[in-house]
């Protein structure tokens, strides 16, 4: 049976991308990235396509490429364009699919909708959490977000250093498991995705 994930953040630069590759490696899925602001000459699906060693992978096309590095809603007005979750449909394949969100769950698409909005019933979700002054507060906040929407969260991966105090109060308040770390690496390139996708792999049945 082919499932979706989404990989979702409990804000930017948690590393979302990095470990959207190790997902994608780990499961041989495709790789989707909705919406895109900024760095369109380097993107996420650049930097996923170079960190993946499998040639079962499709990256399938975002459905908005925006200019400016900034909230979709805001890149989006710059670009006179209107991004709407209707405008948004999944690539159709036979294959596990990967997609990666922008941001955290409540980053506005529009003047209605956020990121959540794009997150189907069945998907399963992932979310990666990093370790900074506020960022237990920011993780219950987000599982909060997908317990009251009713969406299934598969678990969390945190990345960077560890803190057991920090993973185990989440872990026991936010009632989900944790799916792993991806520690603070000197470089990631296809052979560390390779190592961590086979760890993950593992987590994931």
């Amino acid at each position: 049976m082919k499932h979706t994930y989404f990989v979702t953040g409990i804000g930017t630069e948690v590393g979302k991308t990095i470990i959207s590759a190790i997902l994608t490696e780990a499961l041989k899925a495709d790789y989707w990235k909705p919406i895109q602001a900024g760095d369109l000459d380097n993107s996420d699906t650049h930097k996923v396509k170079r960190l993946v060693s499998n040639k079962k992978t499709q990256f399938h096309p975002n459905s908005f490429a925006l200019k400016t590095p900034m909230s979709p809603h805001a890149a989006a007005e710059i670009d006179k364009v209107k991004v709407t979750s209707e405008k948004i449909n999944p690539p159709k394949i036979e294959n596990n699919l990967v997609v990666e969100g922008a941001g955290g769950l409540l980053v506005p698409i529009n003047n209605k909708e956020t990121i959540a909005d794009l997150i189907k019933p069945e998907y399963r979700v992932i979310l990666v959490s990093r370790h900074y002054l506020g960022s237990i507060n920011h993780t219950l906040l987000s599982l909060e977000v997908l317990k009251a929407r009713g969406l299934d969260c598969l678990g969390i991966i945190f990345s960077g250093e560890e803190n057991k105090t920090t993973e185990s109060i989440i872990e026991k308040m936010g009632k989900v498991p944790i799916l792993g770390r991806i520690e603070e690496e000197p470089y990631f390139d296809k052979n560390v995705v390779l190592e961590y996708a086979e760890k993950l792999r593992k987590e994931l049945g």
